[in-house]
């Protein structure tokens, strides 16, 4: 232990400085790469060293910072500009140990399928980003680990699952980083950190490792960036790598929309209106650029009701009862007796009524059908991304008693699961920060397929409203 271990953490943390990696983005960094103004092995020293320098925020889950896994080519929209996958996904000879205590994983043997589309853009990989145990926490807290910080104040959550991708985003380590999203899991930390977050369609991308066997398939891979134009480039070169041809390519978007747009706008969750407060200002504040811009915005109510909420709570139980009864398959020396209390109680909650399964799944499948009928008149959906702003560390932490945390996340994560369920996309944009310095985030989400006009109307609020950074 060091002599100043115990002296307080600074409440706001960056990394940013006069180096290789400098303020730039992933695609001005990428540009640099292939002008030969910069290589990537002095990206990645910089981003360690970046890295090394904020520790406090307990954002790495796994160190390859003695050799980072560089890309094979010189191919790539991204080659060269270093990044972290997050932990519940298999990188070749790094664990993958899905914040968990319950066992410690052996190298993987090969990459997923999903992580060799992540490596085809060109992305050099230093490590495994944090997350909480099996993803299931919207607070990226475990309770045999230090919590990940959220670097705009070092006492709150940076939200989870994928909270350590957000972490070193918004800290500077790095311009980007994988994220998957179940639940809101890419949309959440996103938001907490001042980020883009994009959740795309069911279907977008290559599907690996546990979402191949899920009975109704809810997570989608993604990023988490700083600039619109780091999702939309990622995006766009995913796609060279492969493209589900029964979705319309989203393609190169490059800047706002240039047709008027019918938006529909959503202020209520299913525990009723959302309080008046600086989440609901910030979306409405939003609402009021996109009329300014032209575009047309209607109040609508969210078309479910709390049986599509249930039916949610109710899967995710499905889940946790499925990994610790399975985990061996995961690890031989898994053992169930470790998980934390968050996991243990989703899986009595799913044993409390296994035999209504068979609905869950019905109502989680008929809800696209719902979707699509009420919100599809619309082009895009502006909602809140969270019922209210991120909270201290402690208050979602997998030790609060079981019922009382899933009241909680009941009332934090009230707005992002439904995209999951029904396989559409969503983005998260930066939308301000509170009195106390944390971001607030505000959501637009379509129908399937339509991810192209979600990166349109970010960019126009990333235009209209400059999103705050930590460095300035």
């Amino acid at each position: 232990m060091t002599a100043d271990a115990h002296l307080p953490l600074p409440s706001r943390v960056h990394a940013f400085a006069d180096d290789a990696l400098g303020d730039h983005d992933a695609v001005a960094l990428a540009t640099l790469v292939r002008d030969g103004a910069v290589s990537p092995r002095e990206l990645a020293a910089a981003a360690v060293a970046r890295a090394e320098r904020v520790e406090q925020l307990a954002a790495v889950a796994y160190r390859s910072y003695a050799e980072p896994l560089l890309p094979a080519e010189r191919t790539g929209a991204f080659y060269g500009v270093p990044s972290f996958v997050k932990d519940n996904t298999d990188v070749a000879g790094m664990p993958t140990n899905q914040g968990t205590a319950a066992f410690r994983a052996r190298p993987a043997r090969a990459h997923s399928g999903y992580t060799r589309q992540f490596l085809s853009t060109g992305l050099t990989v230093l490590g495994k980003s944090a997350m909480p145990e099996f993803g299931f926490n919207a607070s990226s807290e475990t309770p045999h680990l230090a919590p990940t910080r959220n670097p705009w104040h070092t006492g709150h959550s940076v939200g989870g699952s994928s909270g350590g991708a957000a972490a070193l985003v918004a800290a500077g380590v790095v311009p980007i980083a994988h994220g998957n999203d179940g639940g809101g899991s890419i949309r959440i930390p996103a938001a907490c950190a001042g980020l883009v977050g994009l959740k795309p369609t069911r279907g977008r991308h290559v599907v690996s490792g546990l979402a191949r066997t899920l009975p109704v398939d809810i997570v989608s891979e993604g990023v988490l960036t700083r600039t619109v134009r780091d999702t939309a480039a990622y995006a766009a070169a995913a796609e060279q790598y492969w493209r589900n041809p029964a979705l319309r390519p989203i393609g190169r978007v490059d800047g706002p929309p240039t047709r008027r747009m019918r938006v529909a706008l959503v202020l209520d969750n299913l525990a009723g209106p959302l309080a008046a407060g600086s989440t609901r200002a910030a979306v409405e504040n939003v609402a009021r650029t996109l009329e300014s811009a032209g575009h047309s915005v209607e109040p609508v109510p969210l078309p479910f009701d709390a049986a599509i909420e249930s039916a949610f709570l109710h899967y995710w139980g499905l889940l946790a009862a499925a990994i610790t009864t399975t985990g061996r398959f995961l690890d031989r020396r898994f053992d169930a007796r470790r998980v934390d209390d968050l996991t243990v109680g989703l899986r009595a909650l799913f044993l409390r009524r296994a035999l209504h399964a068979p609905l869950t799944l019905y109502r989680l499948r008929a809800a696209a059908a719902t979707y699509e009928r009420a919100l599809g008149p619309y082009d895009a959906v502006l909602l809140p991304t969270l019922g209210h702003t991120t909270p201290e560390l402690g208050y979602l932490s997998p030790t609060v008693p079981f019922d009382e945390l899933i009241e909680r996340l009941r009332a934090y994560v009230c707005f992002t699961p439904i995209n999951n369920i029904t396989g559409t996309p969503a983005i998260t944009v930066p939308a301000g920060l509170t009195d106390a310095g944390l971001p607030i985030g505000v959501q637009f989400a379509a129908t399937r397929g339509n991810e192209r006009t979600l990166l349109e109307l970010a960019y126009l609020i990333e235009a209209e409203r400059p999103f705050p950074r930590l460095d300035r």
